[in-house]
């Protein structure tokens, strides 16, 4: 039986029933909602040979940094692939082969492809913008929802997350103005679209509006925090607002009940955490012995081989802990990987393994050698992934090292109640970023 979806796209399999699930479903997802997996699977089984719910399932899991999440995707495809399937369905089913296959260039192309074709395919732009995000392309990940949004208008099931993805796409391209125009069109249309709250704190970040952000969190914080899929990282930005206005033990409150409540968390919240800790750190801020607990969370991660951006935030609480043998036993294995004709042998190389041993020589108090690792990075970082408020964190931990090898001399001052053994922090150094001062403390180790 073939139908047509409430975009106008012909579908495989569906039942109404089946049908109105799925919709359920896609509408959660695209606006970053919880309870997707409930529809879905009614779907399946009202279905058995609707293909599109084992399509958005599959998705899913691909979009993650979990190596373990994304193999698991495997299952779903093999049983979907022997169901009847029209031309764009076969073409997701080739694309969640390819990003299988370890291969994400494919895996956009041809999703590039399919949209070209069928503009209105909100699941084909919403798992390709995912998978821009993951790799990096900053300008694809623009770009791409640019050249659709055309053929989209007000009141199109999923328009509002269409603007969301494209208010994401411009404030990673520095178009902070733009985005914030786009982020409310899209609230005006969806006031729970959670991703468009996200872009809302991407605004707030970019543009060094902390304050505004704190209030803007808190008014809609019933909005991204409750049943949504984004809720711990909207929390992360909440924190980083609060440490630049000073509410330093609400940021830590928010580590402590929101970040990192149930532990250890699955590598999203682990890169968040990792986060929050070193740039706490960095400015000087005693974080206790949250450190050990996040490394032995990502101690098992070590191997993961999949993404140098999760292994940059992996060194970032090695390092924090002091955590020497973790953090040599990561450094080893990614000498190794960077040999491998693979996406992660590649970022490895070029990216990964000179940042983790740039934060490793930070961690001892080798300003010199870290300042030429982190500066040595090639001007497309950006490949690493995630978003420049994320990314942020290699420029501060520069700047922080420039400024210790500018000002040596040790000052007096507060001296930690119960410092690590090794590691002394000193005063606040007041140092600019973008002509925003910001105040970063100094910080020394020895015997790491």
């Amino acid at each position: 039986m073939s139908e047509l979806d409430s975009r106008g796209l012909a579908i495989s399999g569906a039942t109404p029933a089946a049908l109105a699930l799925y919709e359920g479903a896609l509408a959660a997802t695209l606006a970053w909602r919880s309870g997707a997996s409930t529809p879905l699977e009614q779907a399946m089984a009202q279905a058995p040979a609707f293909v599109m719910p084992h399509i958005l399932q599959a998705y899913t899991l691909l979009c993650s940094r979990d190596p373990k999440r994304v193999r698991s995707a495997q299952a779903v495809l093999e049983h979907a692939a022997v169901l009847p399937a029209n031309e764009r369905e076969a073409t997701h089913l080739a694309a969640i082969a390819g990003v299988l296959a370890d291969d994400y260039d494919f895996a956009r192309d041809t999703l590039a492809e399919l949209l070209r074709q069928h503009p209105h395919d909100a699941l084909a732009l919403h798992a390709a913008h995912a998978f821009d995000y993951l790799t990096g392309d900053t300008e694809r990940l623009s770009r791409r929802v640019a050249e659709v949004l055309p053929a989209w208008s007000d009141g199109m099931p999923g328009h509002h997350a269409v603007l969301s993805m494209h208010a994401f796409g411009l404030v990673e391209c520095g178009d902070c103005e733009g985005a914030e125009s786009v982020a409310r069109a899209a609230l005006a249309s969806n006031p729970l679209d959670a991703r468009a709250h996200h872009v809302m704190a991407h605004v707030f970040e970019m543009t060094g509006r902390a304050a505004a952000g704190v209030r803007w969190m808190d008014a809609h914080r019933a909005c991204w925090s409750e049943d949504s899929v984004v809720a711990t990282h909207c929390w992360w930005h909440l924190a980083l607002f609060l440490i630049e206005v000073g509410r330093v033990d609400d940021a830590l409150a928010i580590y402590d009940q929101r970040v990192r409540p149930g532990r250890p968390g699955g590598v999203a919240d682990l890169i968040d955490a990792s986060a929050l800790l070193w740039r706490l750190q960095l400015r000087g801020h005693d974080v206790g012995v949250r450190w050990e607990e996040l490394a032995q969370a990502w101690s098992p991660r070590i191997d993961d081989a999949f993404c140098s951006f999760t292994d940059l935030h992996a060194m970032l609480a090695f390092v924090g802990a002091g955590d020497e043998a973790s953090a040599r036993r990561m450094e080893r294995f990614l000498a190794v990987r960077e040999s491998l004709p693979t996406r992660h042998g590649k970022t490895t190389r070029l990216l990964g393994l000179p940042a983790c041993r740039a934060l490793m020589a930070f961690g001892r108090g080798d300003h010199a050698r870290a300042i030429n690792l982190l500066a040595g990075l090639p001007a497309w970082v950006h490949r690493l992934g995630g978003s420049h408020a994320q990314r942020d964190v290699l420029h501060l931990t520069l700047l922080h090292a420039i400024e210790q090898v500018r000002r040596p001399i040790r000052l007096p001052g507060r001296v930690d109640s119960n410092p690590r053994p090794g590691v002394r922090r000193l005063p606040a150094i007041p140092i600019v970023i973008a002509s925003k001062p910001i105040h970063v403390a100094a910080r020394s180790a020895s015997g790491e």
